[in-house]
């Protein structure tokens, strides 16, 4: 039987096209390997920083050391964007960027048998259709991810990834539900919905009535369902019309994930942000009437170029007004043929790492009593398969991480548990 490698840099995104693409070559005969002796090696690149791009390069460079007679197909982000890099560098024999992805295995036999090198990468600007990429089966047996949507129109300034991955295309609402419906007819209970800009969902449709709402209610009707989360949202949709119809949906996870970014507003705008803080933090009161516990997580970008003192002491000043459950802190960096790029007032890397450790430790110290303030009370955790050194562990609604005791009969179940103690980011319960 012929073998296949895959590895996956990035995003969720990222992960649920490599399986996706797997299942593919699985019915094709293909067996999954971890393995480099194998006969195909897929590598799913991500080009978010010029150091994706380095790594991308140094994984192609390892499987050809180790197997030189593997096909190697990469795909992904990077390939898309830099094309003409990917096609430099020896041993690569199949290059495809953000489309085609479905014709991976014809491609990766053709390039096998021609001795050719096969490049299908285009200008992915123009494209207006959704590729359907699906899955049926996942190695978690408890939570599942369907890709919604591709594409960005946002533009930021410091993000390349409206390039790489293009406008936005919605998927078709009965091809969600079905895929969802097989998830569930498999196992799964919760599903979380994903896609390179969620909120988008639906804005390049001709019935503008059509929203990411829908979705979501669309999938709580199925049976087996028992939540349903989202990866990302933005500000700018979550209004109370948005809120009153989510309220309804049970199997809702009280997790939002709003990118921030910065606290300042000025640098907000050169960011390109389509938001201030002022909205941002409407919002976040507006969920949190309508959701006590929701968890709020956010990303923030520190060292953007022209972020002065003040301008990052106003964002530590709007974390501490907000709260967060936990926040995602990256240095900003400078990713070639953005906007960004080309600023003025780059922030040295010293500042900025000073920067990024004072934040951290502010987003630890609110991590940690929102931890705090779960304990001692009833919460549903929804367990997971594998036994972690004598524990089993499991998420809650609002995408706290909860261990026990190691019991093989609470796989795959949501279980009323009150826990009394935390280590780090788990809660611990008996």
């Amino acid at each position: 039987m012929k073998k296949v490698k895959f590895s996956t840099l990035g995003c969720k995104v990222n992960q649920y096209e490599t399986e996706a693409m797997a299942e593919l070559f699985v019915k094709k005969g293909y067996e999954i390997t971890d393995d480099y002796n194998c006969d195909v090696f897929v590598l799913n690149t991500c080009t978010v920083t010029n150091l994706s791009d380095r790594k991308s390069r140094q994984q192609i460079s390892k499987i050809r050391s180790e197997n030189s007679n593997a096909v190697i197909a990469v795909v992904g982000c990077y390939s898309q964007v830099s094309p003409d890099e990917i096609e430099n560098i020896q041993g690569v024999n199949v290059i495809l960027g953000t489309k085609y992805r479905k014709e991976i295995v014809e491609l990766c036999e053709l390039a096998k048998s021609s001795n050719k090198i096969i490049n299908k990468v285009e200008n992915i600007g123009k494209n207006k259709e959704f590729e359907e990429l699906t899955i049926n089966t996942e190695h978690s047996m408890t939570r599942a991810y369907i890709k919604i949507q591709e594409g960005c129109s946002q533009f930021c300034s410091y993000c390349i990834i409206p390039y790489a991955r293009g406008p936005i295309r919605s998927r078709n609402i009965r091809d969600i539900v079905l895929e969802a419906k097989r998830l569930a007819d498999n196992g799964f209970k919760e599903i979380v919905l994903t896609g390179i800009h969620v909120a988008s969902y639906g804005k390049d449709f001709d019935n503008k009535d059509i929203g990411l709402i829908d979705v979501i209610e669309d999938i709580a009707n199925i049976d087996k369902i028992k939540r349903i989360r989202l990866s990302s949202l933005e500000p700018r949709i979550v209004d109370k019309k948005f809120l009153d119809r989510l309220s309804q949906v049970e199997q809702f996870c009280d997790h939002f994930h709003l990118s921030l970014q910065s606290g300042s507003d000025s640098i907000l705008q050169s960011m390109n942000r389509k938001y201030d803080t002022h909205l941002y933090e409407r919002t976040i009161n507006l969920i949190r009437e309508y959701y006590p516990n929701a968890a709020i997580t956010t990303d923030i970008i520190v060292g953007f170029p022209g972020e002065t003192d003040e301008d990052f002491e106003q964002t530590l000043n709007f974390v501490d007004k907000i709260k967060f459950s936990k926040i995602h802190v990256f240095k900003y960096s400078n990713r070639k043929g953005t906007v960004a790029s080309k600023m003025k007032n780059q922030i040295p890397g010293l500042v900025k790492k000073e920067r990024s450790q004072r934040l951290i430790e502010k987003s630890k110290y609110y991590t940690d009593k929102f931890l705090d303030n779960m304990l001692n009370q009833p919460i549903k955790v929804l367990f997971e398969s594998k036994n972690d050194n004598g524990f089993i562990k499991g998420y809650t609604t609002n995408y706290i991480r909860v261990k026990r005791q190691y019991n093989p009969n609470l796989s795959n179940k949501i279980i009323d548990v009150v826990c009394d103690r935390r280590e780090n980011e788990e809660l611990v319960c008996k």
